[in-house]
């Protein structure tokens, strides 16, 4: 089985004999139900591919659909002229890339349809004469497909990046913003012109005014129907993925149930709806089928820039943003006069959907997957600790260390871990500051280890242990205690009967109370109890 890794183009991918997921059963309702539409989906989701499917499905090339979906369900098959844009590949961060582009993309189309256009009139004037122009001369309206509609504005968002425009200085992002608007704009000037519309991106800039003077477009990113139209599903992994998830399996020594079941904690766990579809990061399920190896292929193509710029004067912790319920405009909308990471992590897909509340009509939000959390997670941590070594390394060695009961090691590595971190982002000016410092650490490394290890904070009825993880062969209770004592911490469990649901538990049940310094900013005391 050949894949398609880093191939976007259908036709390439069946003509030369490539792995497709058949999506067109999903093409057809899109083209029939409607006619201009948004599609947002995380970066190397599959978006660029259906553009290039509908691309190809709207030049009537109908032999390469021969056995698919769509097929057997469309009896008219047509040709409409096409205008593809494809903002993928290109730096906007020069200040007149954009400009450039747009204006290269009309002057191709003009020629390609022998149109005389009026040179004095902007881009976006241009191409809507141009669309009125071919539907008049063709008999057939237009289909206008864009791809990574938002780039030029991800690119330059949060720069403070500036461009000479006739004279006067502009931040690129509203330059940008200005050019797109103009060339938007052009959907509802050209209308009656038009067959089908659709444009895809990570995110929707609502409030931005990039769509003003557009009829506004029906934004399928968390329509039911739509949930699988980009990735790949459980059962199209079982169905059409079964032989290479089988020689996976016995190149890593495991049965197919095994394999699966370590396929879905990897990369499973994305959900676009209230539908609750489990779908599965295709660029990195592909990979891992390809190379036979369980790694972070998506994650390691690089965290967007624009995210980590957002991140880093961000001042809200991720464990702040994690399993709560939001409503879907706290989420969806990307509002570009106040900071809401919320939205761009949910959109670039550090984030998703874990539950759907129908009375409130909110979704739970959290990390998606082991490949995330780890990814995610340790670039949080170095961020904000700021240490030579690399949190996810070190969280693999006290997942080590606790799989094998060594407390007394434990005790050694999270000393040393803390006494690493720099003093000046452990020294804190107030009580609160070190109080979140403190709990905010030690979330994020027991975060990194939960993807290894059963890690739960586990409500009883008299309160919450500060951390429950669980091996095979050990139960592990922690209460840790800022400025406090370690016997204080273990009564605290005692009291609290936070060991009472292990009562029966046949693994080894080890109680853990340590004191934290905000003064020294590492372990002071470390008393066990088994």
């Amino acid at each position: 089985m050949k894949f398609p890794i880093g191939i976007q183009d259908f036709k390439s991918i069946i003509k030369d004999g490539y792995l497709y997921i058949d999506k067109t059963d999903l093409v057809y309702q899109l083209v029939k139900g409607g006619k201009t539409y948004f599609l947002s989906r995380p970066r190397r989701f599959g978006k660029s591919l259906l553009v290039s499917t509908l691309e190809y499905y709207f030049k009537g090339e109908r032999e390469l659909f021969k056995g698919l979906a769509i097929d057997a369900l469309e009896k008219d098959w047509e040709s409409y002229p096409v205008f593809h844009v494809d903002f993928n590949g290109t730096n906007f961060e020069d200040g007149m890339t954009l400009a450039n582009k747009v204006e290269d993309y009309v002057t191709e189309w003009e020629a390609q349809y022998n149109f005389a256009a009026n040179k004095q009139l902007g881009a976006g004037d241009r191409f809507a004469q141009l669309l009125a122009h071919v539907h008049n001369t063709t008999g057939k309206r237009c289909v206008v497909l864009i791809d990574e509609y938002d780039k030029p504005l991800l690119d330059v968002m949060d720069t403070g990046l500036k461009v000479k425009v006739n004279g006067e200085e502009r931040l690129i992002e509203d330059y940008n913003r200005s050019i797109l608007k103009g060339f938007y704009s052009t959907f509802k000037a050209a209308d009656a012109h038009l067959q089908f519309v659709l444009l895809t991106g990570v995110t929707k800039f609502s409030q931005v005014s990039v769509f003003s003077g557009f009829n506004q477009p029906m934004d399928i990113s968390m329509n039911r129907q739509y949930d699988a139209i980009c990735g790949i599903t459980k059962d199209e992994l079982i169905t059409q993925l079964d032989e290479p998830v089988a020689n996976m399996a016995l190149a890593l020594g495991l049965d197919k149930e095994e394999m699966i079941e370590r396929l879905v904690k990897q990369y499973d766990g994305y959900h676009f709806s209230r539908g609750m579809v489990d779908m599965f990061n295709p660029f990195s399920v592909l990979n891992a089928l390809n190379e036979q190896e369980l790694r972070s292929y998506w994650f390691a193509t690089g965290t967007p820039t624009y995210l980590i710029r957002l991140l880093k004067h961000n001042h809200e912790n991720l464990n702040d943003l994690t399993g709560h319920y939001y409503r879907p405009a706290d989420f969806v909308d990307y509002k570009a006069d106040i900071e809401n990471p919320l939205a761009m992590i949910y959109q670039s897909g550090y984030l998703t959907i874990k539950s759907y509340n129908p009375r409130f009509g909110t979704y739970m939000l959290d990390l998606p997957n082991n490949e995330v959390k780890e990814g995610f997670v340790s670039l949080l941590a170095n961020s904000y600790l700021q240490i030579r070594r690399d949190t996810a390394t070190t969280a693999m060695d006290w997942v080590t260390t606790l799989e094998s009961g060594d407390l007394n090691l434990l005790h050694k590595q999270l000393t040393a871990f803390f006494a690493s971190i720099p003093y000046s982002m452990r020294r804190k000016e107030n009580e609160r500051e070190r109080e979140r410092y403190f709990h905010y650490t030690f979330y994020l490394m027991f975060r990194l280890m939960s993807t290894y290890l059963v890690l739960t904070e586990k409500q009883q009825s008299e309160g919450r242990a500060d951390c429950i993880i669980e091996t095979p062969e050990h139960v592990y209770i922690f209460e840790f205690k800022l400025d406090g004592t370690a016997a204080e911490a273990l009564t605290q469990i005692e009291t609290c009967g936070y060991a009472r649901p292990y009562a029966a538990d046949k693994r080894h049940l080890h109680k853990v109370g340590a004191s934290f310094s905000s003064q020294t900013g590492t372990i002071e005391e470390w008393l066990v109890e088994d």
